[in-house]
């Protein structure tokens, strides 16, 4: 099936009918596993109005919390990570509040790039991607339908 080109309203793979739900889309919901926030290193971006947000929500100048929650790559300012028992995990990753599950310390203001997990470029480029990405995550093919045009919208605001 072809893939829509950017700004197009060509059919993704997503397009199609889930033989499980009967509808196009995708399902996901989040099983606080915590699997997105730790492993390998990586980047998590964040826009200017996301890093002032975090400050007001830690009760910090926007220059404290750049110093102590962030740290420069190469892609630009990233949260940073500390060590735990699986990778590294997100310097807001709680393991310890809900014995079992992963939590986001500041899932109210956390990054456009956490608030639209799944649904990246890298994901749906293909349903061999979105399977990959299924290996690490137990949300994924699970629990919420998401119709393409909602999957289109929260991709946009990612790439925004």
């Amino acid at each position: 099936m072809s893939r829509a080109r950017p700004g197009t309203d060509a059919p993704e793979w997503f397009d199609r009918v889930d033989p499980a739900t009967g509808q196009p889309g995708l399902r996901f919901s989040c099983t606080m596993c915590g699997n997105c926030c730790s492993g390998p290193p990586g980047y998590v971006s964040f826009t200017l109005e996301e890093a002032q947000a975090l400050a007001a929500r830690m009760g910090v100048t926007l220059e404290r919390f750049m110093h102590e929650y962030t740290h420069d790559t190469p892609a630009g300012p990233s949260l940073r990570e500390v060590q735990g028992e699986f990778g590294l995990d997100c310097v807001f990753l709680d393991r310890t509040t809900m014995p079992g599950k992963a939590l986001c310390g500041v899932y109210q203001d956390r990054p456009s790039q956490c608030r639209t997990w799944p649904f990246w470029d890298g994901n749906l480029r293909s349903e061999a991607d979105w399977k990959r990405a299924g290996r690490t995550c137990p949300g994924l093919n699970n629990g919420t339908q998401y119709t393409p045009l909602q999957i289109r919208l929260i991709r946009a605001e990612d790439r925004a």
